[in-house]
């Protein structure tokens, strides 16, 4: 017999007896938990507040007392994760030499003028010695002991503006062979102290993933390994320098969780001269980045969803539109389904923020935006499905990136100031609907990673192939039928630092010449704002010699780099189409985001049965109109039809346990003081609904439809809601 959990979810019955006269403190067995389809993170002991019922509790810190916090969340039935900072922490022992005998202090991120780099409570962003990663592994040690299923490492993070410290310089000596360089003083320096910096997080993160394997290996356990990080294209933009794409090929490294939300995602970018936050269409890419990370290599990404943000002061609705944002952003990532759907859920809602209009009282979360919460949450876990279709604009459109992006962002010469190199390439093609995705350079040689790519823009401004190795995966995929498409005018001093292209017997002058060569190019006189192509094999090369920051700067420009992409599609099959939305079928869910500053006006119109996951009151709709500015997470009610009586969404943890011709149970529980709200299909009207045992007389059922709506308060224990027909 199957049932239907956080939508349309089959799991097993769960036995009455779980029931007795006691009601028990722990959530029943949920029989998909194991997938660790959601998470979030927390550094509390369990509380009402934090009560989410998602499938894996991250508990966060290293310290003495997570052996406590934990045994809080497994009681209630909890899969345990431990998270701890890579790059700062309460680490204080480390810092003034009780861990060695060693004081650290002089490993702190420090800028030119000598200050340190903080990161509150007398806490330092740190330049990872040897003896760091020793350190990290003591506290891992303290989540192993504890029985964590896993270990999480977030935001290896070394500022551009850091490099000063005499660890810094040390590690140079020792990394180079040569003495330390000021990185302002050229943009060889600045190269190559983000390369130093990129190396040193990856071996601090490689110590302590080979200390967990080796832990492993002794005593039989299978603990994994995470790193949660920024984006490449937010570490870029805010100026720092991470692993990112290296990480995947390090020894236990079993994934990412990307930590995309309104915070950065609302970082200012430029888009026809205008300069404003695009926090969806900044999301869309940042998590197409993300996913860009695994992609073919077997490994494992969670997509972070924020209901606010780090930044206290906003209000309510302001964090609410950009959460609905960024979550619409992520699910048009189709062959992603885990989410953390929250850091810190204490912090939410336990915590007040200011009015809209900046007067009187800070308020707590609206009574609306918790049952919202919690509805899209629990669905979250059913968003695993094998159907999934585009309808919008052309797909098999690709823009590359390098981790190399970040390495050009410091004096003496900065890489443009709102990363319009990368945004003037993008923005364009998802302004017209076009789910454009981000292409790790260095990923381009994995079996299978262009699969499904038909068009591919190239730039090497701001960025470098880190090894010559790329240029043969590219090129391979231009002589297959692939259509690259090269943005570049050469300028961009970073060509001359030292690198492969350079020495060692090359004598190109820019790595883009060493790309040419391997693509059968001969001809390199391209004049300014005029195309050139050259046939690949069965593919071809596109070179306009333009910086792509100018596509960024108006209209005229965008339509010129349109224009040929326009082009080269055609040339390599792929069917032109623009709208001005992303729609997106996921099973029974729609996912749209009506695209703002297009040039269509034509409104796309969705008709059926659907219900808003956004909605509270989760009302049932005709037709929905996606408009500019509007985003949607919907229920088809047409694809869910018939059937047993089932649960199809619910603001709370609402799992099955006993059914019958009669009645339906389900174990209910959600963060304490919250309005839930229950969505059930059912074939007729129930004679009663009781809550442990209590009427709930609020109740609706809507005879033509088949619908049961049931809603309650929220309690952050495990209560039976019995459905009497």
């Amino acid at each position: 017999m199957n049932f239907v959990v956080y939508g349309l979810l089959a799991s097993a019955l769960i036995p009455v007896s779980l029931f007795g006269k006691d009601v028990p403190t722990s959530f029943p067995v949920d029989p998909s938990q194991g997938m660790e389809r959601t998470c979030f993170q927390t550094s509390k002991p369990f509380s009402s507040n934090g009560d989410l019922r998602s499938d894996v509790a991250i508990v966060y810190g290293i310290d003495e007392g997570l052996p406590d916090r934990i045994a809080t969340w497994r009681e209630r039935g909890y899969r345990i994760h431990v998270m701890s900072g890579a790059s700062w922490g309460k680490y204080y022992d480390y810092v003034d030499g009780r861990f060695d005998g060693t004081n650290h202090l002089d490993e702190a991120q420090t800028e030119r003028n000598g200050n340190k780099i903080g990161h509150g409570e007398g806490m330092y962003y740190m330049s990872p010695g040897e003896n760091y990663g020793k350190y990290l592994c003591v506290g891992v040690q303290r989540a192993l002991d504890a029985g964590a299923e896993a270990i999480h490492l977030e935001e290896p993070e070394f500022w551009v503006r850091a490099g000063y410290s005499e660890g810094f310089k040390r590690e140079w000596q020792t990394y180079y062979g040569e003495a330390w360089q000021p990185p302002h003083t050229s943009v060889d320096a600045q190269w190559r102290a983000s390369k130093l910096k990129y190396y040193l997080y990856r071996r601090a993160l490689q110590q302590v993933f080979d200390y967990v394997q080796a832990y492993n290996q002794r005593t039989g356990r299978k603990v994994r390994c995470y790193v949660p990080t920024h984006s490449l294209l937010n570490y870029s933009h805010w100026h720092i320098v991470s692993p990112e794409s290296s990480l995947a090929q390090l020894n236990g490294c079993d994934g990412y969780i990307a930590q995309v939300w309104t915070g950065t995602s609302r970082t200012p970018n430029v888009y026809r001269g205008q300069l404003r936050e695009r926090t969806f269409e900044t999301a869309f890419l940042e998590y197409g980045a993300m996913q860009n990370l695994v992609r073919s290599t077997g490994r494992t990404v969670w997509y972070l969803n924020d209901p606010i943000e780090d930044n206290p002061n906003h209000d309510w609705e302001d964090y609410r539109t950009n959460w609905e944002s960024t979550l619409v952003a992520s699910l048009l990532q189709p062959d992603v389904w885990r989410y953390e759907v929250a850091p810190w859920p204490e912090r939410i809602f336990g915590r007040k923020y200011p009015k809209k209009d900046g007067h009187g009282e800070r308020e707590a979360i609206p009574p609306t935006y918790a049952t919202e919460l919690q509805t899209v949450m629990s669905s979250l876990n059913d968003i695993n499905q094998s159907k999934v279709k585009w309808d919008c604009g052309s797909q098999g459109i690709g823009f590359v990136v390098s981790d190399s992006l970040m390495f050009e962002r410091g004096e003496p010469v900065i890489s443009d100031e709102h990363m319009s190199h990368i945004y003037g390439m993008a923005l364009p093609f998802v302004k017209r609907g076009m789910p454009i995705t981000p292409v790790q350079l260095e990923n381009v040689n994995i079996a299978h990673y262009l699969d499904g790519f038909k068009v591919l823009l190239l730039t090497y401004q701001g960025m470098k192939p880190l090894t010559p190795e790329v240029h043969a995966g590219l090129a391979k995929w231009v002589k297959q039928g692939g259509v690259l498409v090269v943005c570049d005018d050469d300028k961009d001093p970073y060509n001359q630092i030292r690198e492969w292209w350079n020495q060692n017997g090359l004598k190109y002058s820019t790595p883009r010449e060493h790309l040419f060569e391997q693509l059968g190019w001969k001809d390199q006189g391209a004049a300014r704002d005029e195309a050139q192509s050259v046939k690949c094999g069965r593919g071809k090369v596109i070179w306009l010699r333009e910086s792509p920051v100018r596509f960024a700067e108006s209209k005229d420009r965008e339509n010129q780099l349109v224009g040929i992409v326009q082009d080269a599609s055609k040339g390599a099959g792929v069917k032109w189409q623009e709208s001005n939305y992303l729609l997106l079928r996921r099973g029974p869910y729609l996912i749209a985001a009506g695209m703002g500053e297009s040039d269509d006006n034509k409104e796309k119109v969705l008709q059926g049965k659907l219900v808003n996951l956004f909605d509270p009151e989760l009302k049932v709709q005709d037709s929905i109109t996606v408009k500019p500015g509007s985003r949607y997470f919907l229920l088809d009610l047409d694809a869910v039809s018939g059937g047993k009586t089932r649960v199809l969404a619910s603001a709370c943890k609402a799992l099955p346990y006993k059914q019958d011709g009669k009645s339906l149970s389900l174990t209910v529980e959600g963060v304490a003081n919250t309005l839930a709200i229950v969505l059930l299909h059912a074939g007729k009207s129930p004679q009663t609904v009781t809550l442990d045992g209590k009427a709930v007389n609020d109740f609706k059922f809507d005879t033509k439809q088949k619908l049961l709506w049931v809603r309650f308060e929220n309690e952050s224990v495990p209560r039976k809601l019995e459905i009497q027909f």
